[in-house]
């Protein structure tokens, strides 16, 4: 079982990313850590319990330190745990920052579950691919293991009927609204159909990134409004 440990500030987003990874098979939550230091401290009494973190979902933007900071700190525990980053950030500087520090895969925010599962399998893939052991392995070995991690399962990502830049653009104007949003205000606001918002409101509800409330504050019938989690 890959024990994973969740690093995210907001509370919100950290139990769904805890309960995403109870949902994949071969995936065990090993606890979530709201700042850097709190994780730091927690790999390393992991490691020294002998129950050490296999993978870390790790935020960039902590409130103590950078996410990345904290990657190449754990570096220097034995055994040292994986870490995928994850962030809104879209800066070049920043992704070649992260592959310097160890960082073995990137998830953009926001994401699907979906897209959520096929980072970890194909993170379980490559692991799955490397022998056990310290023994010695062949380029065969190496190439098979890359190859898992370079491997991207666009149906994954992009579910059927469902296109990322709209994703993208209704999840934006979504978290940027203090008060949220209604499906009509979201039409509106980027130029689709109240039913397409509606339909893309309901998959980000769906995978745990927006909560529904329902609006009373106007004569008729109430209204959803979608307000993001953090």
């Amino acid at each position: 079982m890959i024990r994973v440990l969740i690093v995210e500030d907001e509370p919100l987003i950290a139990e769904a990313h805890h309960a995403y990874v109870a949902r994949i098979e071969g995936f065990t939550p090993a606890g979530i850590a709201h700042t850097g230091r709190d994780a730091m401290r927690a790999a390393a009494e992991a490691a020294a319990e002998g129950t050490p973190i296999d993978l870390v979902l790790m935020d960039i933007g902590l409130p103590d330190t950078s996410g990345l900071d904290v990657a190449a700190a754990l570096s220097g525990l034995a055994p040292r745990p994986d870490v995928i980053a994850i962030t809104s950030a879209r800066d070049l500087a920043l992704v070649r920052t992260a592959v310097s520090h160890g960082v073995v895969l990137y998830l953009l925010k926001p994401f699907t579950f979906a897209a959520f599962r096929e980072k970890l399998e194909r993170y379980r893939e490559f692991r799955t691919a490397l022998p056990a052991g310290e023994s010695a392995i062949t380029q065969n070995d190496i190439d098979r293991a890359l190859s898992a991690l370079r491997t991207t399962d666009q149906r994954a990502s992009a579910p059927k009927g469902v296109a990322p830049q709209t994703l993208e653009e209704i999840s934006r104007v979504v978290r940027d609204a203090a008060e949220g949003m209604t499906a009509a205000d979201t039409a509106t606001s980027i130029g689709v159909s109240r039913i397409t918002a509606w339909r893309y409101l309901e998959k980000l509800a769906d995978d745990g990134l927006v909560l529904r409330r329902s609006d009373y504050g106007r004569a008729g019938r109430p209204k959803t409004r979608y307000l993001w989690k953090s």
